[in-house]
């Protein structure tokens, strides 16, 4: 293809790269933002390799020389602010966002932690109401894993330490899979986010009570105190945030419906990123921290309480500056 036929092919576009790459110099737009920028960029120095390959002037490859530097710089510019940008979330963004959304996150918060309370005061004084909510064989696998005659945290303590990072992954799954379930159940008008925090706190607080009543107490409450924090904040984060998007559809305002949907669905998920977060220091300190037998109950209670400590307060706290980033 001749210089001058290649120009007039690709000029509309090299025009077009170059007022994208004005408005980004000027800080009027960003190169991540959803627009097709790196894939121009990408196409523009694919014009520059043939126009060096067919051996054309200086003047045509000069000046696209000089858009592929300037795009190269604008790219990866904006690129470098993602970890910025992901440390602004964790550190403000979120417990942010979680305030913002405190009426969901009260009713979820009830709904979890009420029924895991109470049922768990129930079956520590009515202990065979344990077998009405959980089979009995689950029952006989928990008391065996946390058995005290089998030594310091029953048989969880016979795990060799080769094998923490296979639950580590196990960990990550199983928890990840409960809090997708509650969240995406909300797309039922709330109710299976509803069941579905019930019914976990239901589960959670029958199997406490019961380990409890029987004894085996100290090797249940030293190995879930530390991880929990984490494991449970989530669980009911993740029922906040499908609670959000039921009462989308309940109540949309005057909002049409799939335009109420998609707008909560966007915190929603916003949310569910720190859930996500919350489940992956829950499994790390649950493979790594939790599961250790050289360790004496009263410091992993000492741990876990100022783990609670340090939660409540980053929910509480993080992120009221008004100049924190977003």
């Amino acid at each position: 293809m001749k210089q001058g036929l290649f120009e007039n092919c690709h000029r509309a576009e090299w025009d077009q790269f170059s007022q994208r790459l004005d408005l980004l110099e000027r800080g009027k737009a960003d190169a991540n933002d959803g627009t097709s920028f790196p894939k121009d960029y990408r196409r523009l120095c694919q014009h520059l390799a043939l126009a060096q390959e067919r051996g054309y002037s200086s003047y045509l490859i000069d000046p696209l020389q000089q858009l592929v530097l300037r795009g190269h710089q604008q790219l990866y510019r904006h690129r470098g602010r993602v970890g910025a940008h992901l440390l602004a979330f964790v550190l403000a963004g979120f417990p942010r966002l979680v305030r913002e959304q405190w009426p969901f996150v009260l009713v979820s918060s009830l709904l979890f932690f009420g029924s895991l309370m109470g049922i768990g005061v129930l079956v520590y004084l009515f202990p065979e109401l344990v077998y009405s909510l959980v089979p009995a064989g689950q029952v006989s696998e928990m008391q065996s894993m946390y058995d005290p005659a089998a030594g310091h945290l029953g048989r969880l303590g016979e795990r060799a330490a080769s094998d923490d990072w296979v639950m580590f992954g196990y960990y990550i799954m199983h928890n990840i899979g409960i809090a997708f379930q509650t969240y995406a159940s909300g797309l039922l008008f709330g109710l299976g986010s509803v069941f579905f925090l019930f019914f976990n706190g239901l589960m959670i607080g029958a199997v406490a009570g019961h380990l409890t009543h029987i004894g085996y107490g100290e090797n249940f409450w030293s190995f879930v105190i530390g991880h929990g924090v984490f494991e449970l904040s989530a669980i009911a984060l993740a029922g906040a945030a499908g609670l959000q998007l039921g009462w989308a559809l309940i109540a949309p305002g005057r909002l049409p419906r799939s335009e109420a949907l998609r707008l909560a669905a966007h915190k929603s998920v916003l949310m569910i990123c720190g859930v996500m977060l919350f489940l992956l220091l829950a499994a790390f300190i649950e493979a790594y921290w939790s599961s250790r037998t050289g360790l004496a109950p009263l410091i992993k209670y000492l741990v876990g309480a100022a783990l609670w400590l340090v939660m409540a307060t980053y929910l509480i706290v993080a992120g009221r500056t008004r100049h924190a980033p977003e």
